[in-house]
């Protein structure tokens, strides 16, 4: 089956129609992150803790603080750091966590930075409930807030975080320009967007789509983990520009990642994996099924781990 793609329509004749299909794909979808979620989370954080992200394995650096081999977590704390510094995030006063997963990341820098709130928000109730039962835990509740809600309609004013920040969530969105002109409408003037996401490669000059054995190495992909069609850094390159953000940076740390689906191969396969895989559910070991393509579309150059980083301009 192939990733189903939610577009504009073309015909004003059949705008109606189209726009109810798109809301229906957009809710069926909506659930299945939903549920998938719900479900695997748990086995997640008992695996490898409450990041739910990618860690950060550069080839000079491959070394925990302790002078042995880096952990999977001390490298998904390490990724946090490399994209503040990366996008020069410096002080932090209100942050929004868009797709938060269990809060692991946005928990970490209200710790990180003292004076800061965060307000995070996931399509999965399990998620939200667990992410305010961890931020409770550790005596942030006041400060660090989970809810449910949709990405592409945030519960939020405008003008209202000074960072916006979204690790590994868009990738879920089925409208990309949507999705980044709301993360830039909830921006304060001066506040930074980041967003760090899986993306196919960019297109070569004189190609119009990825090849037939691309796309459907993606499209396996997408069913297992509930995920629209895909899209290019390139592409979210224009999507910043048109809505109007500023001091646009990107980059590819492919490489940088790269041994983190076979960290997660390996402990899916440990008899805690197993046993867990089997207790979570089919929609979980589908998505287990999946895990070597994605570290197959890595090496072939066909997925990449994307970083955007924006300014939305001063009001004058």
């Amino acid at each position: 089956m192939q990733a189903e793609r939610i577009g504009t329509c073309s015909t004003a004749s059949t705008s109606s129609a189209i726009h109810r299909k798109a809301v229906r794909l957009q809710s069926k979808l909506n659930d299945g992150i939903a549920a998938f979620y719900d479900e695997s989370s748990g086995l997640w954080e008992s695996m490898w803790g409450d990041h739910m992200h990618h860690g950060y394995y550069p080839k000079e650096a491959v070394k925990g603080s302790n002078g042995k081999a880096k952990s999977n977590q001390e490298a998904q704390i390490d990724m946090i750091e490399e994209v503040l510094k990366w996008a020069g995030v410096r002080t932090v006063k209100k942050m929004v966590d868009v797709g938060c997963g269990i809060g692991g990341s946005s928990r970490y820098l209200t710790q990180k930075y003292p004076d800061s709130t965060a307000r995070g928000i996931t399509l999965s109730p399990v998620q939200a409930s667990r992410a305010n039962a961890l931020a409770k835990q550790q005596g942030l509740q006041a400060r660090a807030q989970y809810q449910v809600a949709d990405a592409l309609e945030q519960p939020f004013s405008g003008n209202e975080f000074d960072l916006v920040w979204s690790l590994e969530s868009g990738e879920h969105m089925p409208d990309k320009d949507k999705f980044v002109g709301e993360l830039a409408r909830v921006c304060a003037p001066g506040g930074r967007v980041i967003i760090v996401t899986w993306c196919h490669r960019n297109l070569e000059a004189g190609e119009v789509d990825l090849k037939p054995d691309e796309q459907a190495l993606l499209d396996r992909i997408c069913k297992a983990y509930y995920l629209p069609a895909w899209c290019s850094i390139a592409d979210y390159q224009r999507i910043c520009q048109r809505k109007g953000l500023t001091d646009i940076a990107v980059a590819d740390w492919s490489d940088e990642v790269a041994p983190f689906w076979g960290a997660v191969i390996k402990s899916a396969l440990s008899t805690q994996g197993v046993l867990g895989l089997f207790k979570a559910g089919w929609t979980t070991i589908k998505g287990a099924m999946v895990m070597p393509l994605m570290a197959q579309g890595y090496r072939r150059g066909l997925i990449k781990f994307n970083l955007i980083a924006a300014t939305k301009p001063t009001q004058t």
